[in-house]
């Protein structure tokens, strides 16, 4: 339904028909609900607007009548609600709205403002609620639409060049105090070649406003008679020499708002960035808003021989012999007000600041907008940088280029493969969108090495040094000095940026100065998290790696960028456990691209003990992150090359430790050994790697030989806390699976002490699971929420995510415990999205077992089996038997549920002999509950019923009695075993 107010009210279906709205009350009330626009409106006032001082005897009533008159009249009867505040009517369609949503587009976007305001001020047939007008509600409504109107008209009027002097003097007539209107019309009349007749519709506008408003003319009106006055040049000629826009700008809508903020409040902004990110296009697009008395103007620098006669060629100005150019500039720009879009100033850039600082204070209103790869420098300059385009925005401009070509491209992730690789740089895209048609997307990204022969056909209108990728970067390396070339190209053995320290360490120079100079160009790129580091482009480190080689420098740098990066991952090494580990695991976070680079280079060039020390030194941070995959490669290449006995068989106790942690290797207990005894080196380090081991191989299932290791770790642990801790955790692991429930306390208990004595807080986040797990068992369960709370939070300040994963699965148990099967299942989805994402299997296995125990609870038995028998599979496929005592009996009380007592008391059973193997009198309680039910089901009530004694005292000896949120399967079970003694 389509409603109109600017002019009489009408109504008109969706496809055009009018509605008749006969009665004047129920148009009355139709016009009072319009005006509110979709608010409610209350009984008593609709009552006042439409009958006033002479309401009908029963008004609720006669209102209530003419709400369904109305609501018959449209045929809709959802169109007006009545609600508690009133009645509203729910229109989307209301010509009053459309005028106003047009308005604001065209404030949007110049390039259809002109468009924009006619198809707006079309929507006028008269005045607004022209048959209201006497109504007291609709005079706001009328004012307000009305001003609304009358702004349009002159803004379209003032997007103008040409004007029809009839319109704009019945215009003037209509409206004779409006200044707006009045300086188009003088406008208008100057150019008509009448200027005695502008400057009377100025007096005539003077006289008017001091008779009636006692007011004088504002500054703009007075300035464009002053204008009139002298003849100024600038109302006649063109008001610019921008060139029309070719192809769609991509990407910059926010850019484009953000420039014309500043250039609205600022004289002069500096758009910086580097060769081809789009300085200049962005540059003529915020021009292109601008709206200035006299104009904005575009002077192209490039090819400049001097900025001043660059600017006169462009403002169309003679030079004269009395006059310096800059003086000339000055002279005609001095009151101005215009823009100048100085382009491309990198090249000229002390000329080019040099002027406008003359420029700006001599002509207070002008305003400059300058692109440069460095800024000019000046007081009250403000810089924009512009960035390269974001994935989004970089794959929409190669798509639409491509098309452009005749293809299309298709949604292969190699394209925001490709966009990244050229950095998001707009000139890259256009050249590579180029060699699309011939090569394909996936061709084009194993070339992109050797791109600087690959981007090389750019379009023919462009300057010569956008034409190739390789010429733009020529260009910026030409304005460097020498000192800044030997900079920017040591800089391109770093990988994702680096400090200042390193960049100095690896340079042999004191690089400040360069620094400052290269970012300001745009050529380094800086950013601060918290402390600075500095980073090449991919496209300007290719660039500038070819430089260093072609220098002979490659080698001699390499093995700087080696020695600082060796040095620093030994010195993480030693602080990683303890109060600086936070701040080590983030240092290391930054440069894992640089350790890599580092590492790469060693094993390239066959430095043998370098890549093993490297490598050992890394990996206990790619072991707490998580990263197993990573250090085995690492190590792996490093054990290639050979090395040093010591370094080789420190690498190997690492290796074989991480391939327990990922479920590989056969012989676990003979091969630990085997490495122990080739150790070589300092007894604490042989300790610790006795815990490693321990560690892993209670993780791979090997309860008997851990504790062997532990204990041996333990004993030697005397002036070591931070070992001592680790591995009273782990021995608080393994008596958890022994049901050894006081040795989980005393033990984990001391190693919190102990880790939170030293700080360190991954340490503090392994002793949680035990713990949490005690208070699990014994009922606590707020207590086992606030230590998978606070073990979520350690997890998450270090970035361990596979900690952060067995916590939400912790979590996850605990909603299931309290009832929340919803709330269990989401978090032990996130736990097992989070370790599937970071390849932790263990993670997922446990993530997934929380999703079995929750459908059984739930009574989705199907799903259950298919997740426990999931889990069980990977058990057997890691030859890792704990746990198995759980699976098996769950699916036990599965097949029971079914109604299949043989294989429920068959897998029970089995569970019986698992539980068994490790002593947990939890575990064999459990599958003792597990029979009772079996037999229940079978006809053996007595049988279920001393099983379940047997349980309970199994429970109650290990001082672990079933909690009340756990007795679901023993209340049911009891309840069988009476019902069927009650039957006999």
């Amino acid at each position: 339904m389509r409603f109109g107010v600017l002019g009489p009210l009408t109504v008109h279906t969706a496809h055009g028909e009018p509605v008749t709205v006969t009665r004047t009350a129920v148009r009355v009330l139709l016009a009072d609900l319009l005006v509110q626009a979709g608010e409610p409106v209350s009984a008593d006032r609709l009552i006042e607007d439409i009958w006033g001082a002479r309401p009908p005897r029963d008004p609720a009533a006669a209102l209530q009548v003419r709400v369904a008159q109305l609501r018959s009249a449209l045929g809709d009867r959802t169109l007006v609600e009545s609600t508690p505040a009133g009645y509203r009517l729910l229109a989307q369609d209301v010509d009053a709205a459309e005028f106003v949503a047009l308005t604001r587009q065209a404030a949007a976007d110049p390039a259809r403002r002109v468009d924009l305001l006619e198809q707006a001020l079309a929507l006028w047939r008269g005045p607004a609620y022209a048959d209201f007008a006497d109504a007291a509600f609709a005079q706001p409504a009328i004012t307000r639409l009305t001003e609304q109107r009358l702004v349009a008209i002159e803004d379209r009027l003032e997007a103008l060049d040409d004007w029809d002097l009839g319109e704009l003097a019945e215009l003037v007539a209509a409206h004779p105090l409006r200044e707006r209107l009045r300086a188009v019309h003088m406008r208008a009349l100057y150019r008509a070649g009448r200027q005695s007749e502008a400057l009377a519709s100025f007096r005539e506008l003077s006289s008017l406003l001091r008779d009636e408003l006692g007011i004088d003319p504002g500054r703009e009106v007075v300035q464009l008679h002053q204008q009139i006055l002298r003849q100024d040049t600038g109302l006649t000629r063109a008001r610019t020499n921008l060139p029309a826009e070719v192809s769609e700008l991509v990407g910059r809508a926010a850019a484009i708002d953000d420039v014309g903020t500043l250039l609205a409040s600022q004289r002069l902004v500096t758009l910086t960035g580097s060769g081809g990110v789009g300085k200049t296009r962005l540059a003529l697009a915020t021009a292109r808003r601008v709206s200035l008395p006299d104009g904005v103007w575009l002077v192209e620098l490039a090819a400049a021989g001097s900025v001043a006669e660059a600017v006169l060629v462009a403002l169309g100005v003679r030079e004269y012999q009395e006059l310096a150019p800059a003086d000339l500039v000055l002279t005609a720009l001095r009151d101005k007000q215009l823009l100048l879009v100085l382009d491309n100033c990198e090249h000229v850039v002390a000329e080019a600041a040099e002027l406008v600082s003359r420029l700006l204070r001599a002509a207070p209103g002008v305003r400059v907008l300058a692109t440069s790869q460095e800024p000019l420098g000046l007081p009250g300059e403000v810089r924009y940088p512009v960035p390269p385009l974001d994935e989004p925005d970089a794959v929409q401009l190669l798509r639409e280029r491509v098309k452009a070509l005749g293809h299309t491209l298709s949604d292969d992730p190699l394209v925001a493969e490709l966009c990244k690789r050229l950095d998001g740089i707009p000139l890259a895209l256009e050249l590579a969108a180029s060699r699309v048609p011939a090569l394909g997307v996936a061709e084009l990204v194993a070339r992109l090495d050797d791109r600087f022969r690959l981007l090389t056909d750019g379009y023919r209108d462009a300057p010569p040094r956008q034409r190739t990728l390789r010429a733009v970067l020529d260009w910026s390396w030409g304005l460097l000095s020498e000192q800044e070339q030997t900079v920017l190209r040591r800089l391109s053995v770093h990988v994702e940026g680096c400090t200042l320290a390193a960049a100095e360490a690896v340079s042999g120079l004191d690089v400040l100065d360069q620094l400052t100079t290269l970012t300001q160009r745009s050529l380094v790129v800086v950013t601060h998290d918290p402390s600075p580091r500095y980073r090449l482009l991919e496209s300007v480190a290719q660039y500038s790696l070819e430089r260093l080689a072609a220098a002979g420098e490659e080698r001699e740098i390499r093995q700087r960028h080696q020695d600082w990066y060796l040095r620093l991952a030994e010195d993480a090494r030693d602080q990683l456990y303890g109060p600086g580990q936070q701040q080590w695991i983030t240092t290391l976070d930054r440069e894992s691209a640089n350790l890599r680079a580092a590492l790469d280079t060693m094993i390239r060039f066959g430095d043998a003990d370098p890549a093993l020390r490297l490598a050992n030194a890394l990996t206990g941070y790619w072991f707490l992150r998580g990263r197993r995959a990573e250090s085995t490669r690492a190590l792996n290449s490093a054990l290639a090359l050979g090395g040093s006995p010591h370094l080789r068989a420190q690498s190997r106790i690492w290796q074989l430790g991480l391939d327990l942690l990922a479920g590989q290797g056969t012989d676990r207990v003979a091969a630990c050994e085997a490495a122990l005894r080739a150790y070589e080196g300092p007894e604490e380090g042989l300790h610790r790697a006795e815990w490693f081991l321990g560690y892993a191989l209670f993780t791979a299932g090997e309860l008997t030989a851990s504790e062997d290791l532990i204990a041996r770790a333990l004993a030697g642990f005397k002036d070591d806390p931070w070992g001592e801790a680790v591995a009273l955790g782990v021995r608080a692991d393994q008596a958890l699976l022994r049901g050894d429930l006081s040795t989980v306390e005393e033990a984990g208990r001391r190693s919190v002490r102990l880790l939170e004595k030293i700080g360190d807080k991954w340490g503090q986040s392994q002793v949680v699971s035990p713990l949490a797990s005690l208070a699990e068992i014994t009922g606590d369960y707020e207590r086992a929420e606030q230590l998978h709370t606070e073990g979520l939070r350690l997890a998450e300040d270090l970035g361990l995510w596979t900690d952060v994963a067995e916590r939400l699965t912790g979590l996850g148990r605990l909603r299931l415990l309290a009832g929340d099967y919803r709330g269990a299942w989401d978090l032990h989805e996130r736990a097992m999205r989070l370790a599937a994402e970071h390849s932790y299997e263990p993670g997922v296995v446990h993530a997934e077992l929380g999703l079995a125990l929750g459908a059984r609870r739930e009574g989705k038995l199907d799903i259950a089996e298919t997740h426990f028998q999931n889990v069980l599979d990977w058990h057997r496929q890691a030859d890792y038997t704990p746990g198995d005592a759980l699976i098996l009996a769950e699916l036990g009380f599965i097949a029971e549920l079914q109604g299949d007592a043989g294989k429920a008391m068959d897998l029970h059973r089995k569970s019986l002999a698992e539980a068994e193997k490790t002593g947990d009198a939890r575990a064999v309680a459990l599958a003792l509950e597990g029979l009772a039910g079996a037999y229940a089901l079978d006809g053996s009530p007595a049988r279920a019923a001393e099983l379940l004694d047997k349980a309970a005292a199994a429970r109650e000896a290990a001082g672990a009695p079933l909690p009340k949120a756990e007795r679901s399967d023993v209340d049911r079970i009891t309840a069988a075993i009476r019902r069927t003694q009650a039957a006999e």
